[in-house]
Order: structure tokens, then sequence, then C-alpha cells
């Protein structure tokens, strides 16, 4: 079958439609005589070429500004991302030399609960051959046992002080270098918050330099204004002299009904000479207005009435509406027992015809020795 439901391709649409516009545009201009024949204004159209070309250079000016601007900002962004990132780390490292220094296993209360070396800090079962634990019965020495525990312990301190002098001099030489980063962390930030201040520095003057040609232009298209106001000015006075004069010099302002009428017949007037309506003409105006009145008030009594009859057809749909819906209601209820009723017999035949199959007509359950015989050739 043919795929006639195929996606319209909005390009193509496109460029059809920018076709068929330039087509017209060229009909107009081939089939116009006066822009065949007389040609255009030559000076007109490079006054607008150089207008143009004006108007592109500040456009180039203005999205050189603004791209400087973008520069400048993705700059100190980068800067203060960096900034943030060192004092992260700054922190991370503090906070792990805490730990490292503070937070040590052997510092916690429950430490001797599961310290490793319990058994090795534990009491001896014997601390001489005099200890008074050992009673008559029991053994003397046992093989394996400390009994140097004295000197052991003076080793021992004497070895406390020594990691005690080692940690002491650690110390003071993890003081000094975090001395030593602190004053080149001051170095640093001294130095970004210098080329902070030459970026915003440029941002100033480049806004400055946008501030004076954005002046420069307002000036010109103020000076422009006012030109053509001057000019809009003289040309309303002259029209304002012709006018007063065709004025006086006409039959304008004389009482003359008659110099309203018009070539067209009785019926129509010439509007700026007509005085007036006579008595006749006002009263059949009136006449004519309470007319429309009293038709206007016949219309709103035939409306209401239509919309009163609306309303009534309106009430007795709703009601037949409501009472389809309950007959649908229940056949809706009607046909669900149906279509359970359905899916219970549908069911319980399924049942059985799976009994069937299973216990009656597939009863020789295949081997492995049945699924060997397959595959077993190349072709």
């Amino acid at each position: 079958m043919y795929k006639l439901d195929l996606p319209v391709d909005m390009r193509e649409s496109a460029a059809i439609e920018r076709r068929k516009q330039r087509e017209l545009e060229r009909q107009s201009r081939i089939f116009n005589a006066h822009v065949r024949t007389v040609g255009v204004d030559l000076h007109a159209l490079e006054q607008q070429v150089q207008e143009r070309q004006n108007q592109e250079e500040q456009e180039c000016r203005r999205d050189a500004a603004y791209a400087a601007d973008m520069t400048r900002n993705d700059k100190i962004i980068m800067l203060m991302e960096k900034r943030r990132e060192n004092d992260i780390r700054a922190l991370d490292e503090c906070v792990n030399k805490f730990r490292q220094e503070h937070q040590q296993p052997e510092s916690r209360r429950e430490f001797d609960i599961y310290d490793p070396e319990a058994k090795k800090k534990d009491k001896p079962a014997r601390v001489s051959d005099d200890d008074p634990r050992c009673g008559i019965s029991s053994m003397q020495k046992f093989l394996g046992e400390d009994l140097n525990d004295p000197e052991r312990k003076k080793l021992q301190q004497a070895q406390l002080r020594a990691w005690s002098e080692q940690q002491s001099a650690e110390h003071a030489l993890e003081a000094a270098k975090c001395a030593r980063a602190n004053h080149l962390n001051d170095l640093k930030a001294i130095e970004l918050d210098q080329r902070a201040m030459h970026l915003e520095r440029e941002e100033m003057e480049c806004r400055r330099n946008l501030n004076n040609a954005m002046k420069e232009y307002n000036l010109a298209l103020a000076r422009e204004r006012c030109a053509n106001e001057d000019d809009a000015k003289q040309q309303a006075q002259e029209d304002n002299f012709t006018e007063i004069s065709n004025q006086v010099f006409s039959d304008m302002l004389t009482e003359n009904p008659s110099v309203a009428t018009s070539a067209f017949g009785a019926h129509r007037v010439i509007t700026d000479r007509w005085k007036g309506m006579s008595p006749a003409e006002v009263n059949d105006v009136r006449n004519t207005q309470h007319e429309q009145i009293e038709e206007a008030k016949r219309i709103r009594e035939e409306e209401a009435h239509n919309d009163k009859q609306w309303e009534d057809n309106r009430l007795a749909q709703a009601h037949m509406s409501i009472i389809m819906e309950r007959q649908q209601e229940r056949l809706r209820i009607d046909l669900n027992k149906q279509q359970a009723e359905e899916n219970h017999r549908l069911a319980t035949s399924q049942k059985q015809r799976k009994e069937y199959i299973d216990k009656e007509l597939y009863t020789n359950d295949p081997t492995s020795k049945f699924f060997t015989q397959f595959n077993t050739s190349s072709r």
C-alpha cells in the first residue's frame, strides 16, 4: 500500500512560499507602469543605503561592547569559581587534619570494648613469683611469661617520651606550614582582588564609551526630529493661512442656506457650508427616532420571548438527558453482569480444556534423547 500520511517538510514549504512571494513581488514591479517607465529615486535609495550602513555600524559597535562585557563577566565568574574551589579544598583539609589530630579511635570512651590491643594491655595472670593471687596449688611459672615488666615499662615510658617530643616537633612544623599556606592564600586573594579591580575599571571604560556612542546617536535623532517638527510646523502654518484666506473670500461665512445645496440633488448638502436643519427636518428626524425606539422595544420583547422558549427547551432537554443517562447506566450494569457470566463460563471451559490436554492428550512427555536427534547435520 502507498503511505499517504507523510509528514510535511516545513523547510520545503517555507521555500515554496518564499518563491511564490518573490514571484508576486516581481509581477507587481513588472506590471506597474509607473515604476517601469519612470524608474526609482536614486538619491533616496543612496540615502537609505547610507542610513542602513550607519545603523549596521552602530549595531556592530554595540555587539562588540556586549561581547566584551560578556567576556569580562565570564572571567570574573571563573575567578570566583576557582576561589570557591580553593576555599572548599582548604576547609576539607582542615576537617581532615582535625579528625587526624583530635578524633583518633583511642580518644573514644568505648575504645576499651573493641581495642585490638586489649589482651596485651590486660593485667597478666601472675606479676611475680610471690604474687598473692597464686594459691597453693597454682603453678609458679609458665612458658612465655613476662617477668621483666618493670624494665619493660621504663623502656616504654622512654619511648613514649621520645614520641611526644617528636609529635611536638611535628606540630610545630605543621603550624609553620599552615602559617605559610595562609600567607600564600592572602597573597593570592590580594592578587585576585587587584585583577577584579582592573576588570571593573575596564568595564567602566567600556560602559562610558557605549554611553557616549548612545548619546551621540540620541543627539542625532533629536536634531532630526527637531528639523522634522520645524518643517511640519511651517507646512501647518501655510495650510492655516490658505484655509483662512479661503474662508474669508468664499461664501462659507454667509448665512445663505442655498450655499450648502449640492449639485447632485436637493437631498444632499455640502458639509463644510451647511448651517443647520430646518424645523421640518428636525421634526422628521424626531419622528424617525421615535419609530426606531418603538422598533427596538419590539425587538427586545421578541428576544425575551425567544430566550424564554430556549430556556424551556434547555430544561426539557436536560431532563431527557438525565433519563437517558439512567437508562444507559442500567444497560451498562446488565452488560457487566452478562460479561462477568460469559467470562466465568469461558474460564471454566478453558480450565476443563487444560485439564484434558494435561491429563489425557499429552501424557507422553519427551525425554532428553528426543532433543538430541536435532541439529546433527550441517545441511
